[in-house]
């Protein structure tokens, strides 16, 4: 065996997240990255009125209380945030952002627009990738929200980078279910419509299927943030 096959992949470049390696790649952030890809998915996307956030999540026992798993959450009162990744890293951003809405609130008066929240939440992710010391945060938040410029979906991810999406998704189905989406999804759809395509998508990513004890689906429009009961959620469940 030669010398070269007995080396890491990060060839000791990976030792830091601030060095760089030759070919211009900061491995700390990509194995980040894959992180987020062994997490469970979630998606979301944009109907006629406003945003759809739906959470399948991973219930490894049926000892576990499903509702003790968050992955998803109301960061304001138009805001809502689906995680994939590390929970305990995410639940840091989510802190974090909560606060950064209050803070909005006491300083101008007012809501936070959405893409302002995106920005400072990236700035902050994007500080752990320049710095030593400390590691990039191991999960990616699909934020969602609907403020004076309508309705926005916005995909982050470890790096700090972020891009607005019609439909989207996160974790380790994200490949399959954008597939779906590029097929499927059009814009001016029904809430109950995009409900539907959203957990025909989340179902293609499972081979068991999708059940009501694993599924969180949340709406926000014009009204604010609000999350389907369970009964709701089964309904659109015996749909499909």
């Amino acid at each position: 065996m030669g010398f070269d096959s007995m080396q890491p992949s990060g060839r000791g470049y990976d030792s830091s997240v601030g060095t760089f390696s030759p070919d211009g790649r900061l491995h700390q952030v990509e194995y980040a990255r894959e992180s987020v890809k062994r997490g469970s998915t979630t998606v979301g996307l944009k109907f006629r009125d406003g945003v759809i956030l739906i959470v399948a999540k991973r219930i490894p026992s049926r000892l576990v209380i499903p509702d003790s798993i968050e992955k998803m959450y109301q960061i304001d009162d138009h805001i809502g945030i689906t995680t994939s990744g590390l929970v305990a890293d995410a639940r840091q951003l989510v802190d974090r952002a909560r606060v950064q809405c209050q803070i909005n609130r006491m300083t101008y008066g007012a809501q936070i627009d959405v893409t302002s929240l995106v920005k400072k939440m990236c700035d902050y992710k994007q500080s752990f990738t320049q710095y030593g010391g400390a590691r990039p945060f191991g999960t990616a938040l699909l934020i969602a929200g609907v403020d004076s410029d309508g309705a926005h979906l916005f995909e982050t991810d470890p790096s700090g980078a972020y891009g607005s999406y019609q439909a989207g998704a996160i974790g380790s189905g994200r490949s399959e279910v954008i597939a779906y989406f590029e097929e499927k999804w059009k814009p001016g759809m029904t809430e109950n419509a995009s409900i539907k395509i959203g957990l025909e998508a989340l179902s293609e990513t499972l081979e068991d299927g999708l059940s009501g004890d694993s599924v969180e689906i949340c709406v926000i429009d014009s009204n604010g943030y609000r999350e389907l009961s369970s009964e709701d959620t089964e309904k659109h469940l015996a749909k499909l």
